[in-house]
């Protein structure tokens, strides 16, 4: 379904790759969580996929067609097969949310008889029937969530990507997005979460992908947010991984699990600690493109429909991440 082939992209000339010959497939069907520090490239991995930025080297699958071959003009029919949820969730303010989930019909032309049926079908499913005509300022964040999955699988997509679904929202709630999460899954749609919700990452049970500085560094079926292994930075084996980019991130794993990256707290060249200042504070060049990319996001006006992108929308994208 989705596939990296030795995939390496780089923002900037002279930057460490916010990810590095990353070779990884997910199955149709699958549900994988996506884990790792701030900045390790789970961001960047879930762009390439939306072809919202493209590898510097290597190439990226979806269904099956190769990423690179796909023209510009058809980048919005790719995304139309592609369901993306937020963390802050986008919902267009002026609108019900009805009217949320029907704009993503109707921005594909979808005919008013098929939009009047699927609309409530959807407010149905994530459990809003009664709850149509509130506009966004109207519902509490866990129904806002629902709303914006309900928009993002209106059109049946055999991909869904969440980036930080329930990161604003309390345990219960965040639960309830899990339950609908797992349930379009078991549609047979392939969901890929990015997340740092420890609790939603050991209840699911499921593949567990975790990414230190650009590199999938731990890959686990029925994985938990923490793990035994050493190469794991959220589990307090290794350093932040701003630290890792700034030394150099080994390209074999299993040199990780040697111990050839320095273990927390051990004294480096320079006489700082992984715990001192100086290894806290990354310097601003080894900021990642990602995350500036992430502030100019979310400073756009809210009325932007994220999956209406043309030609002019893209080639922006791609001149921010040169």
């Amino acid at each position: 379904m989705i596939r990296f082939d030795d995939v390496t992209k780089t923002y900037m000339r002279g930057q460490h790759p916010a990810v590095e010959n990353l070779d990884i497939e997910f199955a149709r069907g699958e549900f994988v969580f996506l884990v790792g520090a701030s900045g390790s490239g789970k961001s960047t991995l879930m762009r390439m996929v939306l072809k919202e930025v493209t590898p510097t080297r290597g190439t990226v699958y979806v269904a099956g067609r190769d990423l690179s071959r796909i023209p510009s003009w058809k980048v919005p029919a790719l995304r139309r097969d592609i369901g993306m949820v937020f963390q802050d969730f986008r919902l267009l303010p002026s609108k019900t949310a009805y009217q949320n989930i029907e704009f993503a019909l109707a921005v594909i032309g979808t005919p008013r008889k098929v939009v009047r049926r699927l609309v409530p079908e959807m407010l149905e499913m994530v459990g809003l029937e009664d709850k149509g005509k509130r506009l966004p300022h109207e519902l509490s964040g866990g129904e806002q969530q629902r709303v914006a999955i309900a928009r993002a699988y209106v059109n049946r997509p055999s991909i869904l990507l969440a980036d930080e679904p329930t990161g604003n929202l309390d345990p219960a709630t965040a639960e309830g997005i899990l339950d609908l999460l797992s349930e379009i899954n078991e549609r047979g749609t392939t969901v890929v979460m990015a997340t740092h919700d420890r609790s939603a990452v050991d209840r699911m049970s499921r593949r567990v992908v975790e990414m230190v500085g650009g590199h999938v560094v731990r890959d686990e079926e029925q994985g938990t947010y923490e793990t035994q292994a050493p190469v794991s930075v959220i589990s307090g084996h290794l350093r932040d991984d701003s630290a890792l980019r700034e030394e150099g991130l080994p390209e074999d794993v299993e040199a990780l699990a040697a111990g050839e990256v320095a273990p927390e707290n051990e004294e480096r060249a320079d006489g700082a600690t992984a715990s001192s200042p100086a290894a806290e504070e990354p310097a601003a060049s080894d900021v990642l493109e990602e995350d500036l990319i992430d502030d100019r996001e979310a400073a756009r006006d809210l009325e932007e429909y994220p999956f209406d992108e043309f030609d002019d929308d893209i080639a922006q994208d791609e001149e921010a991440g040169r």
